[in-house]
């Protein structure tokens, strides 16, 4: 359907979507309501990168942590890499977090601490990319710019029933919300697509009933919400083993850094077999002595592999001395390690197991 020739809808859609806002806008902490003034663009940015590949509700509780921690962006900066890497376990995907630090070091550095306004510029920063340049320069700078996430994404292809499948859809999906992004208020507007898309025009069973825009959406009218946006097929994911291994001594366990390059690069981490996304690990301990391996204890995917992981248990009763950079870290308080979701899930089934 060719959005461009449809002005009048276009600004019927602008219109039902914007006012549908100002009553019904969700809270959250790194937002500021409808029409007040502009949120704190360290709150923005902060909050957009933590909300890739992750809900709402569990960015909340993340965002309130880092902002009591770091409540600038100079603190930010001047934060420890290790440190930041613990407070974002859990969220995944943990170059944002490098990349986050970087970014702070660089417009407290570069920039005297005060973030671009413009959409190219802030396309310069290190690990902003073209949602999150969008994202802030519409919702912090109240710059006229085309905000499109995973919400918007569906709500758009569902308007003007978009059945290009993704991802070559995209294209067509942002060209359209150029046309019904206002010139004014772009914010707030892209905010409004993202709640109706999140509490509305959801993946499943969408509540068509009370949507502000459902007189003007084309998959509603030919009675087909829920193939848009049309998804090219999935690939099977391939299956990676890896090895973790446990060494307690005296109520502490030994934990291993990660590599600074690499998948869940310069965490903490349980000591593990060099598994990858291409390739299986090892399965050698690190050490001689006698192991209890516990096989496939937990199964975690990531975007383009699933790993199934064993535990092999130390059981030799002589002493370990540090190997390399590891760390004792009590069991007692293992919580403030800041272990990456995978581990933290091979800890939590020890220590079940052992009740």
């Amino acid at each position: 359907m060719a959005v461009d020739s449809i002005p009048a809808r276009a600004r019927k859609i602008s219109a039902n979507i914007g006012a549908h806002y100002v009553d019904n806008a969700r809270k959250l902490p790194w937002r500021s309501p409808p029409g007040s003034n502009l949120p704190d663009p360290y709150h923005v940015w902060l909050s957009e990168v933590m909300l890739q590949q992750t809900t709402v509700g569990a960015v909340k509780s993340y965002f309130e942590k880092f902002t009591r921690r770091w409540p600038t962006v100079q603190d930010l900066a001047g934060a420890e890499e290790a440190d930041v890497m613990a407070a974002w376990a859990g969220l995944g995907y943990y170059a944002r977090a490098r990349n986050l630090r970087k970014c702070a070091v660089h417009i407290t550095e570069k920039m005297d601490g005060i973030f671009p306004q413009k959409e190219s510029e802030l396309l310069k920063l290190p690990g902003v990319g073209a949602y999150t340049a969008a994202a802030i320069a519409a919702i912090a700078f109240a710059e006229r710019a085309v905000v499109v996430d995973a919400n918007i994404e569906r709500l758009v292809a569902r308007l003007f029933a978009i059945d290009t499948p993704l991802p070559k859809g995209k294209a067509e999906i942002r060209a359209a919300m150029d046309v019904i992004t206002p010139r004014d208020g772009a914010g707030d507007f892209a905010q409004a697509c993202m709640d109706i898309g999140a509490t509305i025009c959801t993946s499943k069973n969408p509540k068509c009933d009370i949507c502000p825009v459902q007189k003007q959406c084309a998959a509603f009218k030919a009675g087909g919400m829920e193939r848009y946006p049309v998804k090219a097929p999935k690939k099977a994911k391939p299956v990676r083993r890896a090895r973790f291994f446990w060494i307690e001594q005296q109520d502490r366990i030994m934990l291993a850094t990660r590599p600074p390059k690499g998948m869940l690069g310069g965490m903490r981490s349980l000591p593990d077999d060099g598994w990858a996304a291409g390739q299986d690990g090892h399965a050698t301990p690190p050490m001689a002595g006698e192991w209890r391996v516990h096989d496939n204890i937990v199964q975690h995917s990531f975007t383009h592999f699933s790993l199934e992981v064993d535990l092999a248990v130390y059981q030799d009763g002589k002493m370990v001395t540090n190997k390399d950079d590891n760390i004792w870290w009590p069991l007692d308080n293992i919580a403030e390690a800041g272990l990456p979701t995978l581990y933290a899930k091979a800890v939590d089934w020890k220590l079940k197991e052992e009740k």
